[in-house]
């Protein structure tokens, strides 16, 4: 357990230096949050007169599912790195070598969390700054944190699998694409569930996005709802071992193929 532990944070550090190399990466993967937040923000300010909105501020709406979204699709890119990897020889290489396979996949995922981590609380101040207020407490937003960071893993083992399995980075692209964008628009990222069709109330009791959103929107409020935010962390704890198990088997599958 220690040598899996230890072999995964070299592998973490690793793809953490070459993202340090390139730090206009996470500038970029950080504008269209930022658009999000600022501009959508001051664009949909007045929908909160609605009957039935749940809160007076868009901005304090909008910010825990802006924080999810960024999980989601930032994590969603994580299978990229196993492509290029392919088509370099780099995982080949790993593969000759005495580091254990959960480490490779381990230390993918740490390196995800780290900048999911980042990520969100960089969109989190940019909210404070523009105006959202958090009068849940400092627990359940540590909550909340944690159910992104559980949904970032979900999104970037899957990610993986499918980088594993296609190898190809058109296809990679096509499947987050065609998997993210649903879910997030099959939320309450945008508008609060009373205000959503009803087909669409249906599907997002099912979305794991939603999960997540649900546990950022208990940090508004002074009344926390710990039975949902309980659940959903367990709802979300359990899709991340099932994708973390997926993209196990398709490492697996991979080196078969090799």
């Amino acid at each position: 357990m220690t040598t899996m532990v230890v072999q995964g944070s070299h592998l973490m550090v690793r793809l953490l230096r070459a993202m340090l190399r390139q730090p206009y990466y996470l500038a970029v993967s950080l504008t269209q949050p930022i658009i999000w937040l600022l501009l959508f923000g001051q664009l949909f300010k007045n929908v909160t007169e609605i009957p039935g909105f749940a809160t007076s501020s868009y901005i304090d709406f909008l910010t825990p599912g802006v924080v999810v979204m960024t999980a989601m699709y930032s994590n969603g890119w994580s299978g990229m790195n196993y492509v290029v990897d392919i088509e370099r020889g780099v995982l080949d290489r790993f593969l000759i070598s005495p580091v254990r396979r959960e480490s490779l996949i381990g230390g993918q995922l740490a390196y995800n969390a780290v900048l999911t981590l980042v990520q969100s609380f960089i969109i989190i101040a940019l909210g404070l700054i523009a105006g959202a207020r958090f009068h849940g407490g400092p627990l359940v937003m540590a909550l909340f944190i944690v159910a992104v960071l559980l949904l970032g893993m979900a999104f970037s083992s899957f990610s993986d699998a499918m980088g594993l399995l296609l190898r190809q980075e058109a296809s990679v692209v096509a499947v987050v694409n065609f998997v993210v964008l649903p879910l997030s628009f099959l939320s309450t990222v945008f508008m609060p569930a009373g205000l959503l069709p009803h087909w669409i109330r249906v599907v997002a009791r099912f979305n794991p996005v939603n999960w997540a959103v649900e546990v950022g929107r208990q940090t508004l409020t002074g009344n926390v709802d710990w039975t949902l935010v309980g659940s959903h962390l367990g709802y979300l704890a359990a899709l991340a071992l099932a994708l973390a198990w997926l993209a196990t088997r398709a490492f697996r599958s991979y080196q078969r193929s090799v």
